[in-house]
């Protein structure tokens, strides 16, 4: 199907769909199978459409051909449907799959759309009542904003899902090329235009190759050094095993690190591994908690195994797009939500788990945070020399400063709204050097001048000669003996595909450390057979909202060439707290296209389309909550979370201080992410109405799916106490159920922390990490 638009008296814009599709459809989050039937595609077709909608355009309206293109292109022209349709058959994971599933077939249906839609459906034309489809455009405009509104919370539901999907596919699918058709009408470059230039070679597992290949694979470089391969193959390149080896190859592989194997005939069950691999430890996660305690055991002359789900991405394998790279380096490709899709929930899933991914702030465990959790949690060691000196150890192998060569356009709006205020704005502390001017770092470090623990941690794991890393490895469950009468942990099971299929292996070891996140954690305990009440509970989830400010490239300030993508991520905070501790911080986000449309309020097709031509100048500043509110987790598809009063009202005043900042930062439009889409010209209101809008904004309810929500911090949900009946894990990291089997990431939390977490979930690693080197010592000195 061809379909050719003419632009009013301008140039021709050709667009071939099916072509497009076919090109489409294996990029970002594309290459997943759709299993929709056909009458459930044409009605996600329309909702996409309904949308993103093909808008005729006038000469005097848009003069560029990259706007008149973005603007007369709908989803369905871009092949969106039909990625978003393989979305929803594989690759997300949630609850209310299926509600979506039955919502879009009762939607091809007359009877189907009456129900969903009411009187909207109703038609002058014969039957009267049509398919959600057959509907004008118009029609299906009001529908879906009503949806939006509606006082049915599944309606509520359902649109949130199908704006999200629909506009995150849309804004990050990209050709063969590289190239998306909406990024010049928006103003984004893609990747950061320097690294683009670089070539880039495919990684390779050295270790796995002989000599003479790697060779080959570098070329006629003179000379072969540490820092020539660790630039050709990413910094771990020494210490990484090809999982999807023939057995034999893979045994072999291990054996050369140093680790007792043994080889069985291919099974899957449980009862029969393929393989059995012996260690000292076995770290299951590499983020930064795993791979702490991995390099810390190491160093100690332990040998060292960790299992990643994720794979590896280094910085030579990187693509700094935010399709693939969401869905490569993120817990289901950045498609995970609470139950009700009230908090949209950001994770790693890659080699360096969050740290590889994160926004570089690196702030201490505040001082009221440590002095509740020794007091009132009456864990002591958080005010002890042990943790103060890891805190320290931490952030110096880190290289952790505070130096900042020049402030981006999100921070340098932050920092001079704060001052014009009177504010309180500090400068935060960095895993990266002072000249990281680097808006990508969410799609893994281009460079390695942010340190995450595939830079430190795990490379001292590596350079130890003591560990490995097994990537694409899922654990099923922890292995354990009783002896005297209590289980002890004795190794893991984990499933991997090879290249027969699904294989099992087990890892026998003296400890076992679990730190696959707070919400991959609690799952694969309750697997392994414990039963403490506390695992999955306690939940805290850091809720996050925002508002944002447009800065026109016509204004005096910032600089018109600065965009809102570019530049340090983090370096610019506020914050608004109580005497109690708990209250909110003010920061900015990393918001590339897709994130950044499925934020913006949704009220028609076209406003949707013009709030993207202004992505480059736009700022957006959050509020992020220490909550008192909690949830629970089952796995991370099966998450439910309460916010508190005390929560909402933080935000809330989190909302009013931002607004208020933006505009004394020189914004000349500023706005919520409220449903409703309300915005505000600052340049051409009194101060009355000015004090009018940011009352009514930051007074709107943000429980009820009319503002968005996001997470990027989870922790709690197998928290550290003195009372098993109230804690997962003791003091020393140890699940009270089972000995040897220690746990050392977020889900430790006793509550929420209120800041960025990975120096907290570092320091307390390192601390776990010499509790394990004494267990290993003493089980030493009796063999």
């Amino acid at each position: 199907m061809n379909n050719n638009k003419s632009l009013k008296g301008g140039d021709s814009v050709s667009i071939d769909a099916e072509k497009l599709q076919q090109e489409l459809l294996n990029m970002g989050f594309g290459g997943y199978a759709n299993s929709l039937s056909a009458r459930q595609m044409e009605s996600l077709s329309a909702l996409c459409d309904t949308l993103l909608p093909s808008i005729d355009v006038a000469d005097e309206d848009v003069v560029d051909s990259s706007l008149s293109n973005f603007y007369r292109t709908s989803a369905s022209m871009a092949a969106t449907p039909q990625r978003v349709g393989g979305l929803i058959s594989e690759r997300m994971r949630h609850p209310r799959i299926w509600l979506m599933k039955v919502c879009l077939w009762l939607l091809s249906t007359c009877i189907g759309t009456l129900i969903l839609c009411g009187r909207h459906s109703f038609s002058t034309r014969f039957p009267y009542v049509h398919s959600f489809a057959r509907l004008p455009p118009h029609k299906r405009q009001q529908i879906t904003l009503s949806w939006s509104l509606s006082f049915f919370f599944h309606l509520r539901t359902l649109f949130l899902a199908i704006k999200l999907l629909t506009l995150l596919v849309f804004f990050t699918q990209v050709d063969e090329k590289n190239e998306n058709l909406s990024w010049k009408a928006i103003g984004y470059t893609g990747p950061d235009p320097d690294f683009r230039k670089k070539p880039r070679t495919p990684l390779k597992i050295v270790p796995l190759i002989s000599k003479d290949e790697e060779l080959k694979c570098k070329g006629d470089a003179d000379h072969h050094n540490h820092n020539d391969q660790s630039l050709l193959f990413g910094p771990l390149y020494r210490g990484l095993i090809d999982i999807k080896l023939p057995t034999n190859f893979l045994a072999e592989s291990l054996q050369q690190f140093g680790f007792p194997v043994s080889v069985n005939s291919p099974k899957t069950a449980i009862a029969n591994p393929s393989m059995v691999i012996q260690c000292d430890a076995v770290v299951v996660g590499s983020g930064s908690g795993g791979g702490v305690i991995a390099g810390v055991l190491a160093k100690a002359g332990y040998k060292v195994l960790v299992l990643e789900k994720g794979n590896y991405c280094a910085r030579t394998n990187l693509s700094l797009l935010e399709g693939p790279s969401m869905d490569q380096m993120y817990l289901n490709g950045g498609l995970t939500g609470t139950h009700d899709l009230g908090i949209v929930v950001l994770a790693g899933s890659t080699v360096g788990g969050g740290s590889a991914i994160n926004w570089s702030a690196s702030i201490q465990t505040p001082k009221h945070v440590i002095s509740e959790w020794s007091n009132q949690c009456e864990l002591e060691f958080f005010d002890s020399k042990l943790y103060r000196e890891a805190m320290d150890i931490v952030c110096e192998r880190m290289g952790v400063q505070s130096g900042i060569d020049e402030e981006g356009f999100n921070n340098e709006i932050l920092r001079r709204g704060c001052e014009e205020t009177g504010y309180n704005v500090k400068t935060i502390p960095r895993n990266s050097t002072s000249d990281h001017y680097c808006g990508w770092c969410g799609f893994g470090c281009k460079d390695g001048r942010k340190k995450g623990t595939a830079e430190t941690w795990l490379m001292d794991l590596v350079d130890s000669g003591n560990g490995a890393i097994l990537p694409g490895c899922e654990v099923i469950k922890v292995l354990q003996k009783k002896r005297n009468g209590r289980k002890t942990a004795t190794g893991v099971a984990f499933e991997f595909d090879s290249r027969r299929g699904k294989e099992m292996c087990f890892v026998e070891s003296k400890v076992t450390i679990v730190a696959c996140g707070a919400l991959s954690t609690p799952a694969l305990l309750t697997r392994s057979g414990l039963k403490n009440p506390n695992i999955g509970r306690n939940l805290h989830l850091h809720p996050v909202t925002m508002a944002w400010g447009y800065f026109p490239d016509n204004s005096e300030w910032p600089n018109k060439e600065k965009r809102s993508y570019e530049g340090g991520i983090m370096t610019a905070m506020s914050s608004v707290f109580h005497d109690s501790g708990y209250g909110a911080v003010i920061q900015t986000p990393s918001l590339h296209p897709g994130m950044f449309s499925v934020l913006m309020p949704w009220t028609s097709g076209l406003d949707i389309k013009k709030r993207m031509t202004r992505f480059s100048r736009t700022t957006h500043i959050f509020a992020l909550a220490r909550d008192r509110g909690s949830g629970t987790v089952k796995s991370p598809s099966s998450i439910t979370y309460q916010m508190e009063d005390l929560d909402e009202m933080n935000l809330q005043k989190g909302l009013g201080k931002i607004l208020r900042i933006l505009a004394a930062a020189g914004a000349e439009e500023i706005g919520t992410h409220h449903c409703r889409g309300k915005t505000l010209n600052v340049k051409k209101v009194s101060s009355n109405e000015f004090e009018r809008f940011v009352k009514e904004e930051s007074s709107r309810p943000l429980r009820d799916l009319s503002t968005p929500i996001c997470s990027a911090h989870q922790m709690g949900s197998c928290r550290m106490g003195v009372d098993p009946k109230k804690s997962a894990v003791n003091p020393m990291g140890e699940t009270w159920e089972v000995e040897g089997l220690f746990v050392a990431d977020a889900s430790v939390f006793p509550t929420a922390l209120g800041v960025n977490p990975m120096v907290t979930v570092q320091a307390i690693a390192y601390c776990t990490a010499q509790s394990v080197l004494e267990v290993l010592r003493r089980k030493k000195s009796r063999s």
